[in-house]
């Protein structure tokens, strides 16, 4: 049995507490919001998030974060990747993490420093054990315990398999690697894609094209990816071709939602006004069009989606645009 604080009560996080709890762990759900965790304490249900999970009683619902990490062995970092550095500073104050894994869970990268999660975790602690979980994971899914697998990116290989057997169970699958560069990347930039997959289905495109964007999006994902120092296999898998399929054919996908309001005419204030979710696409857009620029990878999605969300771009006539570049073979790099 392994002590485990699950810090961050999205959906994720909420539903990784229970994966864990089934596993036999000692779970501790830290809420950043004193009232809300009064509230599931007592309830049993985060009626924001997951509505539709009961918490078992043997989970600590707390909103002292030195509470829940101080007798952790595993941190699971779930926090959005805007709050994640406000989260570590929080964490310094209270532990150095030089005796603990930290597990990040967070697709995205940080606003201000175009920074991957695993690289802001590693500026504040970098002597402690870090991993990344990352993949086709929609927290509705496995709330209700339907099979899915994820992978764990970690460069130590006992605590990667450690990790394995830590949440490895009969409905939630890990695989492993140690390219977290890789998994990191492919598990941000399938939201950008994913938002482009949102406007072309909510401008009425049907499967030929959705086909051919999560295609071409694949390409672009690896192209830069590579460029970074990434491992092309990483792509091929579950943190990359299988999370960008989920994320842009779900219901539950909170970017295609998105792409597909953008699609109807809204703006970015009325999206978020109508969500409680976050959207990291969004964020990851900028980012990604930066890291295009900076390293010259050509990117045409992304410096289309990128027109639309920053620039005002009509949406039908940024993919006409698309559409119409000079012909090439097809390469994947």
């Amino acid at each position: 049995m392994k002590r485990i604080a699950v810090i961050g009560a999205g959906s994720w996080g909420t539903t990784l507490a229970q994966v864990l709890n089934d596993n036999g762990h000692k779970v501790a759900l830290w809420v950043r919001n004193p009232e809300k965790a009064n509230k599931i304490a007592q309830s049993r249900y985060n009626t924001d998030y997951l509505p539709q999970l009961k918490l078992a009683d043997a989970i600590e619902i707390t909103s002292d974060l030195e509470k829940a990490v101080s007798n952790a062995e595993i941190l699971l970092l779930v926090v959005p990747s805007h709050g994640m550095a406000d989260l570590c500073c929080q964490l310094s104050q209270i532990t150095d993490c030089t005796d603990k894994i930290l597990v990040s869970c967070t697709k995205g990268f940080e606003y201000h420093s175009g920074m991957r999660m695993s690289e802001l975790i590693k500026s504040y602690f970098p002597c402690a054990t870090l991993a990344v979980l990352s993949g086709p994971n929609h927290a509705e899914e496995i709330a209700l315990r339907q099979p899915s697998a994820t992978v764990i990116a970690c460069q130590n290989e006992v605590v990667a398999n450690e990790l394995q057997k830590t949440f490895l169970n009969d409905y939630f699958r890990p695989y492993l690697t140690d390219d977290i560069m890789g998994v990191e990347i492919a598990g941000s930039l399938k939201n950008v894609i994913a938002l482009t997959s949102g406007i072309m289905f909510g401008l009425g495109f049907g499967d030929n094209s959705q086909a051919a964007l999560i295609t071409r999006g694949l390409t672009e994902i690896t192209r830069l990816g590579l460029r970074l120092g990434a491992q092309q296999q990483t792509f091929s898998g579950l943190a990359g071709v299988g999370d960008l399929i989920a994320t842009c054919t779900s219901k539950h996908s909170r970017n295609r939602r998105a792409g597909e309001e953008l699609a109807a005419g809204k703006t970015i204030k009325e999206i978020y006004s109508r969500t409680n979710m976050v959207i990291e696409g969004i964020n990851a857009t900028t980012s990604a069009y930066a890291l295009s620029q900076r390293y010259n990878v050509e990117m045409p999605i992304t410096n289309s989606i990128y027109q639309i969300i920053y620039e005002d771009k009509n949406p039908l006539i940024a993919l006409q645009e698309l559409m119409r570049r000079s012909g090439k073979r097809e390469y994947i790099i």
